[in-house]
This record gives C-alpha cells, structure tokens and sequence, in this order.
C-alpha cells in the first residue's frame, strides 16, 4: 500500500493561508534557499525542472541561472502567485502537475527537489528517481534539500537522502548536513 500525502492536503492548507510555510519571509526559508543557490556546481543550465514549487520563492532566484525552466505544484492557488512572481521572466513556464503521474517528457540538467520528497513514501520516492533518472542527460545535476525535524509526512529529510543516494547513476557531489536541514547535490553518470 502506498502512503502518500494527498493533493486535498495541501489544498486546504493553502485556503487557509496562501504563504502557509513562509516562504517569502522565514529566516529559515531564507538560509535554504541561499544555501541551495550557492551549492549549485554551474552558473547556467539549459533546463531545469522545478516540482511543488509553491508560490515560487525559490524558482524566482533560479530564474537567472536557467535558459529554460520549468516550475510545477499540484495547489492552483499557489500556482497563481507562483505566476505573478515570475511574470517577467519568459523563458520560465508554470504549470499544475502532481509528481509522478504527470512528469514532463523532456530532458533536463537540473532538477531541484526542494522539500518535496518526504510528501511520498518510499516506493513512489523510487518511481520518482526513475523518472529523475530518466529525464536527465550525463553531467545534469540533481539538488535535494530537506527540512531535518520530525514530520507525520511518510519519510523524513535524512530518509528521503539516503533513498535518493541509492539510485544507480547518480555520484555524490556535495552534502551540507546542518541542524535544520540536509543538503545534497548529485550528477547523472552514464
């Protein structure tokens, strides 16, 4: 039996309060996102995939560093402010997905999983990095970044990352592991 958070759950959270993890103004929010621009191993990437980018923080700081991204969330409401932030930047496409069931069917060299992948449990964690795997070329560079604290999600960050380290084709390049949250990056090896 899978375990994973369903789309309802995020819906209400987001009608009750349309930042409800404070992305725009937590000093935590604030050190990851920083923490994770500067861990990535090149200055520009062709392509890059965003998922459960909410209102899209973290994808208005990864706009100048893509000729091409893509930034998803299965929450419209989020979504619509995700859309207003980046209305300035055309090269940067929005749109309403749930991971796994609607992958996109391009190829990237950058793919951040940025506090999403505790939401699934192990098995759908594992079709995920399929699909990561899958849609990546050699050289691209995976980025996940978790919170480190205890959840009622169905895994934990520390879990989610020795899950994703697990998955053939991909060598650790960095880990910041700090009390709040763990960071890695990988490269997709042939």
């Amino acid at each position: 039996m899978r375990a994973n958070i369903p789309r309802a759950y995020f819906e209400s959270i987001y009608a009750a309060n349309s930042d409800p993890w404070n992305f725009e103004t937590s000093s935590y929010e604030r050190s990851k996102y920083e923490a994770t621009m500067a861990a990535l191993p090149r200055a520009r990437y062709e392509s890059a995939f965003e998922p459960g980018c909410s209102i899209g923080v973290l994808s208005e700081m990864l706009a100048p560093r893509c000729q091409r991204l893509l930034a998803t969330d299965i929450v419209t409401g989020a979504l619509v402010q995700a859309a207003e932030r980046l209305k300035g930047h055309r090269h940067v496409r929005i749109e309403e997905r749930a991971i796994p069931e609607e992958w996109p069917r391009e190829t990237f060299d950058l793919i951040v999983l940025s506090e999403i992948a505790y939401y699934f449990d192990e098995a759908t964690l594992g079709d995920v990095m399929r699909l990561v795997i899958g849609s990546t070329w050699v050289g691209a560079h995976v980025i996940g970044v978790h919170w480190r604290g205890e959840t009622d999600y169905p895994l934990r960050g520390d879990r989610v990352h020795e899950l994703i380290s697990e998955t053939e084709l991909l060598v650790p390049l960095i880990h910041l592991g700090g009390d709040e949250f763990v960071l890695d990056v990988w490269e997709r090896r042939s």
